[in-house]
């Protein structure tokens, strides 16, 4: 969530930075509605400090007049006149604040001066590659058919279990998936990140700390308890430290989830919609960070290279690109997305994102950290470290050969206890 005092002070800043992003509303409309608002806001707040300063005055004078014998009739009514305008004013400004909020709710964060200018991702800028493709469409079978030949990743049952974009992995395949589980957070934890094991299930107000609430309502799955499902494990890992105040001495905290991951994926998307690419449940290993914001940005830089790692161990070749503003997620200041090698498509393929969302999510989940200035919002950052789903396609397509046997990365095949798997 933005600062409001920022917006007040900034709303030039504000309205330049939601145009670089491509805020689909009337951006000067709303922060004008919004700045009206809090001016409403600060002009009753001046009012109950004025009446609060009248009404310790009043409560002077009646003591004194009762000490000297005298009347204090008019003394004592307007005191009940100033004390039913103050209780008033309560129920004012919680009006005008809930106002505010549920406005600022819908705002984005604003990009960092670093990120570049565009408005789609065909203006992400291609930062490195790592790593050479050496497979292309015509020397593979695409994970889709390899799975139905093989019969290891059962398409049909998914459907009948539960409905398009399900699938159920069975033998080697299911082991497989475990492995890259087990794997991924080995490397992260050796890495320095705690692991948790968090709800896969969570409230209204920790998916509104987070950013997916109120705005991607329709993209969530809930439940007839008021919860919902995770669309990601950032959501439980960020909202651990809601409402509380974190010490200095112990930034940055760093932790790793594996969670599987919910969302409706609502919208048409071609081939995605056909095979493991974008399933309504996935699995992801997720790192997220609290770190002081004067390193924020140095601990994105730290926090993508711990994703790449994955990806290099598994020697799965891949670029990184920085999205552009027009490209952002909602509660990012900048990002930086990993894609990996699909031969079958002849393309790179989004399988990490990796997010400073500086002080944005803090906010709304009021997350804080005791300094020697007083207490200020964290910095949080989130990324895949990795999606699962997306590196078994990866693996079953850059490590095939001879269209019938996948042969085991190295770094997982002592997780796997086998060097290769035969259809």
């Amino acid at each position: 969530m933005l600062d409001i005092k920022f917006i007040r002070e900034n709303p030039t800043v504000v309205e330049d930075s939601l145009h670089r992003r491509n805020y689909p509303e009337d951006v000067h409309a709303l922060l004008k509605e919004i700045m009206e608002l809090d001016a409403q806001w600060r002009g009753i707040k001046k009012e109950e400090e004025e009446l609060r300063a009248e009404r310790n005055r009043l409560s002077m004078q009646i003591n004194d007049k009762k000490k000297k014998g005298e009347g204090t009739e008019k003394e004592i009514a307007r005191s009940g006149e100033v004390a039913k305008r103050i209780k008033a004013i309560g129920q004012e400004t919680t009006t005008l604040e809930e106002q505010i909020k549920s406005q600022l709710l819908f705002l984005p964060n604003l990009p960092h001066e670093s990120v570049p200018e565009g408005k789609t991702e065909a203006a992400n800028p291609e930062i490195r590659k790592w790593g050479e493709p050496k497979l292309g469409p015509k020397d593979v079978l695409d994970h889709h058919e390899l799975g139905e030949r093989s019969g290891l990743i059962d398409f049909a049952r998914g459907v009948k279990l539960a409905e398009h974009r399900f699938a159920v992995l069975s033998g080697p395949m299911a082991k497989l998936e475990r492995a890259i589980v087990d794997f991924m957070l080995s490397v992260q934890v050796s890495r320095g990140y705690k692991e948790i094991a968090p709800p896969y299930l969570v409230s209204t107000k920790t998916m509104t700390g987070t950013g997916q609430l109120p705005k991607f309502k329709e993209e969530l799955y809930k439940t007839q308890d008021d919860l919902w499902l995770i669309p990601t494990a950032e959501v439980p890992l960020t909202n651990l430290y809601s409402g509380e105040v974190l010490e200095e001495k112990d930034l940055p905290i760093k932790l790793t989830a594996y969670t599987p991951c919910f969302r409706r994926e609502a919208g048409a998307y071609g081939k995605d919609i056909r095979g493991l690419i974008r399933q309504h449940q996935f699995d992801k290993v997720e790192l997220v960070k609290f770190v002081h914001p004067s390193t924020s940005y140095e601990e994105l830089e730290s926090l993508t290279k711990d994703a790449e790692r994955i990806l290099q161990l598994l020697e799965l070749p891949y670029r990184v690109i920085e999205l552009c503003s027009g490209d952002l997620g909602f509660a990012s200041a900048k990002t930086y997305d990993l894609e990996v090698w699909i031969p079958s498509q002849d393309r790179y393929r989004e399988i990490s994102s990796c997010s400073n969302c500086t002080d944005f999510q803090a906010r709304r989940a009021n997350i804080k950290f005791r300094s020697k200035e007083g207490l200020e919002f964290v910095h949080t950052l989130n990324g895949s470290g990795i999606a699962v789903g997306r590196t078994l396609v990866a693996i079953l397509e850059n490590y095939q050969e001879d269209k019938k046997t996948i042969r085991i990365p190295k770094a997982l095949q002592d997780f796997m206890g086998e060097e290769t798997i035969n259809f």
